[in-house]
């Protein structure tokens, strides 16, 4: 009888020993998401105290908390998007948790990058613009945004494009004004915009013409304002070819465009096909003899 109250008794000690440590092992509980800048709250059951350590994104946080209470982290604590990870240590036991940190949804910043700065007029699809989106914190936002273009002629027309941004980019093609001169490129996302300025030059010169008079014992040639075909003056510096050829012998002199002409002077041939030519783009031909 004796002995089997003994083995009741261990049995009802193993029971509530048992039970008593249940009661007493750590547990910790994270949230699955949380949003950059807002509050983190994190869960804790047991008692006595322990060690909390969160780690992740450049950070490292330890906390020596009670545990059954709860633990808040601010925004100034974790504010780099990503994956966290968590530790309970207490008592020599370790209990872990996960959590993802996304990004704000609210634009604060953006970065647009327009290319090229400086292109031709009358080119499709020549101009591109991509733009980068960032909440408060520099965490590039990930979820579609809705992003507006707007390129801003010299002649006060405008175009206008819209993109979804796809992993926090948007990106689009526009073409160039039909008119030389600065055009202000601007992109908005959520409110926040950039300008970028496009310097839109002429096009190749087209319709080139030259006039050719006697001075002397030379030939003046000069050629009318060098324009592109939509009327734009090509920039200074643009190189002018002007060619002699009589009989077997042939001359050429390369020539800058200034203030919107070209200009040189040839020994005066007795026979001559004088041709003048910019690039690709020929001009006309003056035949030139001793007699004009």
């Amino acid at each position: 009888m004796r002995a089997g109250l003994t083995s009741l008794l261990t049995l009802m000690a193993i029971f509530i020993s048992v039970r008593c440590a249940t009661a007493e092992q750590p547990a910790l509980q994270a949230p699955r998401t949380a949003v950059a800048g807002s509050k983190v709250v994190l869960g804790t059951s047991g008692s006595g105290k322990a060690s909390l350590y969160i780690v992740g994104q450049g950070a490292a946080i330890r906390r020596e908390i009670q545990l059954g209470e709860q633990v808040s982290l601010s925004s100034g604590d974790l504010y780099n998007a990503g994956r966290y990870l968590v530790f309970l240590v207490a008592d020599g036991i370790t209990r872990s948790a996960q959590f993802d940190l996304l990004p704000s949804q609210k634009t604060a910043a953006i970065s647009f990058l327009a290319k090229p700065s400086r292109l031709p007029v009358n080119v499709d699809d020549g101009l591109s613009g991509v733009v980068y989106v960032f909440d408060a914190f520099g965490n590039l936002i990930v979820a579609p945004q809705q992003a507006s273009f707007e390129l801003s002629e010299t002649n006060g027309a405008k175009q206008t494009r819209r993109a979804i941004t796809s992993n926090g980019v948007a990106w689009v093609r526009m073409n160039s004004a039909p008119k030389a001169g600065p055009a202000a490129l601007l992109a908005s996302v959520g409110g926040v915009t950039e300008k970028r300025i496009v310097q839109q030059v002429a096009g190749d010169p087209c319709r080139l013409k030259m006039t050719a008079r006697r001075e002397g014992r030379n030939v003046i040639l000069e050629t009318d304002p060098v324009r592109d075909c939509a009327g734009n003056p090509v920039p200074d510096g643009t190189i002018v070819t002007f060619t002699e050829a009589s009989g077997s012998r042939e001359a050429t002199v390369d020539v800058p465009v200034k203030r919107g002409v070209a200009r040189t002077t040839l020994p005066n041939p007795p026979n001559a096909v004088i041709s003048v030519a910019a690039g690709i783009v020929m001009g006309n031909e003056i035949r030139w003899s001793d007699a004009q």
